[in-house]
């Protein structure tokens, strides 16, 4: 089969490879369309792999092309959408139902082979077959909108709340259409790319607020502080924003991760204290029973429309294309929100 092979920092090459064999308990899936992640463009420019080489791709859809002997949930033909995450459930945190916490998991399109090829090997227990409402490029996002679905449901708040969301890249829009799918209120997007912004008004952002060109403390002083603050950025100053802005009594879950040290100045932390503030982090998109239901959720909202991701789509490029969609993807002028490897129908 063909496979984007990362050999090493920042090249790819494509490859022939064997075609996985799987075991009794797994089945094979034609990949029809891998999404490209964040997290991917850090595994590509940065090096951050855990070894060379590796295939990358973990937001993605396909065909089961073959199930094992002990395989029952799932037939061949199927059309589906895959749970990255590969839980031990021998520590703790599985025990405990915690999949997303898990102490020594594995992960596709990371810690093993990704679906940026023609193939991927994935156990029964991860595999959503999608209803006939959801064609295989929608299945491709659904993953990242788990992640927001997750991040929400991190916190209790209710319906007709304000929210803010920091970022308006993937993740950040995703949340946009997760909120107004859980019933939110006014929501105000706040991010820098003026394209993206645009985007994140069109698709039901109540305000958008460029914050290179407001001062967002004189802006919440005349507007009303938000309930509730979401950061997807993973900026720095965001995430001291968030607690500078959010109202007393207000929440604030941390989506984003952080790349560069976090100050809190000591007046910004008072306010943590002063206004009984709630933080929490988000990591991942399981639950139990696994993969959880982020991700019925996720199919339901695009069964019936309640989200909507096309809007989201902005090009399909083939394997062959290589390394041209993560140099665009880096381009921080880039409105684009999402870039999708088409490799099969």
């Amino acid at each position: 089969m063909k496979a984007l092979v990362l050999e090493s920092k920042a090249t790819f090459a494509l490859r022939d490879i064997e075609k996985p064999i799987i075991s009794s308990k797994q089945v094979l899936v034609k990949v029809a369309f891998v999404g490209i992640c964040g997290s991917d463009l850090a595994r590509f420019f940065e090096g951050k792999v855990h070894s060379y080489p590796t295939i990358l791709g973990h937001e993605f859809s396909g065909v089961v092309e073959q199930v094992g002997s002990e395989v029952t949930a799932v037939q061949k033909g199927d059309r589906v959408a895959v749970a990255p995450l590969v839980p031990c459930d021998q520590c703790e945190n599985c025990q405990q139902g915690k999949p997303a916490l898990c102490e020594h998991y594995s992960f596709i399109g990371s810690r093993q082979q990704g679906a940026m090829a023609e193939y991927v090997a994935v156990d029964e227990r991860n595999i959503l077959v999608l209803p006939a409402e959801v064609s295989n490029e929608e299945a491709a996002l659904i993953e990242p909108l788990t992640v927001a679905i997750h991040g929400i449901e991190r916190i209790q708040f209710h319906a007709g709340a304000a929210v803010v969301v920091f970022g308006a890249g993937t993740i950040g829009i995703m949340t946009l259409l997760a909120l107004k799918a859980r019933g939110a209120g006014e929501i105000t997007v706040i991010d820098i790319n003026e394209d993206k912004l645009k985007i994140a008004k069109e698709l039901g952002a109540t305000y958008t607020v460029n914050s290179l060109q407001v001062d967002l403390n004189d802006y919440f002083t005349t507007h009303p502080k938000p309930k509730v603050v979401i950061e997807t950025a993973g900026v720095a100053q965001t995430q001291v924003q968030s607690i500078e802005i959010v109202d007393k009594l207000g929440k604030v879950v941390y989506i984003g991760t952080a790349v560069r040290e976090v100050t809190f100045p000591p007046q910004v932390f008072e306010r943590i204290l002063r206004g009984e503030i709630e933080i929490t982090g988000s990591w991942m998109s399981y639950s139990a029973p696994f993969p959880g239901f982020e991700w019925q959720a996720a199919i339901q909202y695009l069964k019936e429309g309640v989200v909507d991701v096309r809007p989201l789509i902005n090009e399909h490029y083939r394997l062959e294309d290589q390394e041209i969609p993560f140099i665009k993807m880096r381009d921080p002028k880039n409105p684009a929100i999402k870039y999708l490897y088409k490799i099969s129908e």
